[in-house]
């Protein structure tokens, strides 16, 4: 990417994120956290899940059809044994996009065409349902891409940094990242504690889990050390679709 196009790309996700979509109000009443996967690698759930079963949580995998069955670029991805074994567990399916391609970078049609091909791949996992949740690749997004996004989930996330309090946009929520090649154990607790203050949505996010973690993954230790935190602090973790309503009280 060259210097123009990397600003370029910087100025439309400034203007998206300041640009609000979806705007709500939490309801103050009690804190609550998230804990999601991007794309997603096959050991976020293989050795991801097994942490969040030892902490008595369960996730939301944010699911891009065209990685099912595949390794690319090494990474080897989730299959179908995967999606179900997660859903009996009670893990939420969530949206990704189908081809994995940064939103702001397709047409109006090629941006439709690829979120319904990956609301139909995920329909055979969720009962026949469409995905509640969903997670811009890359966390590139536009303003166009946001406001189409919107009204087809019941929350969308993004990548900015931050913890969600008071006047949220479910357009683009924030999130903590807990990725090694942004690893910082003071910040996810400063974040954790700011959100009991202030009864807010924690969410976290990463990639593969595995004791030689991608940049963007993290190793058994961080998520479960990460995780052991927030439920130090007495705050529950659920799915991005169920702890909606109850950061609402809906």
């Amino acid at each position: 990417m060259s210097r123009l196009q990397h600003f370029q790309t910087r100025l439309t996700s400034l203007i998206a994120r300041k640009a609000p979509v979806r705007i709500a109000h939490l309801a103050g009443r009690k804190p609550i956290a998230s804990i999601t996967f991007d794309d997603f690698p096959k050991n976020a759930w293989t050795a991801g899940g097994p942490i969040l079963a030892r902490h008595g949580m369960r996730g939301t995998y944010y699911t891009a059809g065209g990685f099912c069955g595949r390794t690319v670029n090494g990474t080897v991805f989730y299959d179908a044994d995967d999606l179900k074994a997660l859903a009996a567990a009670g893990h939420e399916i969530a949206c990704h996009g189908f081809g994995h391609q940064p939103t702001p970078t397709l047409s109006a049609t090629a941006l439709a065409a690829d979120s319904e091909r990956n609301r139909e791949f995920l329909r055979p996992f969720l009962n026949g349902k469409a995905p509640d949740s969903y997670a811009f690749p890359y966390g590139r997004v536009s303003l166009r891409t946001k406001r189409y996004m919107a009204p087809r989930f019941t929350n969308v996330r993004g990548v900015h940094p931050g913890v969600n309090v008071g006047r949220i946009d479910l357009a683009q929520l924030n999130t903590i990242s807990l990725e090694a090649r942004v690893w910082n154990e003071a910040y996810i607790e400063a974040a954790i504690q700011r959100v009991l203050r202030e009864n807010g949505w924690l969410v976290l996010y990463t990639h593969d889990v595995s004791d030689d973690p991608s940049p963007y993954g993290s190793t058994p230790r961080m998520l479960d050390w990460a995780l052991g935190r927030v439920a130090a602090a007495g705050i529950d973790v659920l799915p991005m679709r169920e702890a909606l309503p109850v950061a609402l009280a809906l």
